[in-house]
């Protein structure tokens, strides 16, 4: 499994992205499902209608019934973490899409994660480990 956030999932599904073929690329080489919490799903879904519409909408829904992305659902503990993440990152500043996707790799003991956000390289899990960036 591989965490990934919004921009990776934009990226992969819109051909127009300049990052297109570099998260291309890398997709392949990624061990698979990729994971992402219900958050960052969201907000890719946002993103990809506000540049397309449905078909990429639609496109990343394939994702999910072809069983390439799961979306994680965070629960009430989890929910206080991302507060508390949000709070302790206010300066870089933490969205709630990142606050979920540090959390997830904290339950899910998982440290890859497919993104094109730099602020990765910042936040750390449980408060130590980095993040291994990919691309």
């Amino acid at each position: 499994m591989t965490l990934t956030d919004a921009g990776a999932l934009v990226a992969l599904v819109d051909k127009n992205q300049p990052q297109n073929p570099r998260c291309r690329a890398t997709f392949a080489t990624l061990p698979l499902p990729l994971v992402a919490p219900w958050p960052a799903f969201t907000e890719a879904m946002y993103l990809v209608y506000q540049i397309g519409g449905w078909p990429l909408q639609r496109n990343l829904w394939e994702y999910i019934g072809e069983r390439v992305l799961h979306r994680h659902s965070p629960d009430e503990t989890e929910q206080k973490r991302m507060r508390q993440l949000m709070e302790q990152y206010q300066d870089t500043p933490m969205d709630l899409a990142d606050a979920s996707l540090v959390v997830a790799a904290e339950v899910l003991h998982l440290t890859r994660i497919f993104t094109l956000d730099s602020d990765f390289y910042v936040y750390r899990i449980n408060g130590a480990e980095a993040f291994e960036v990919v691309p």
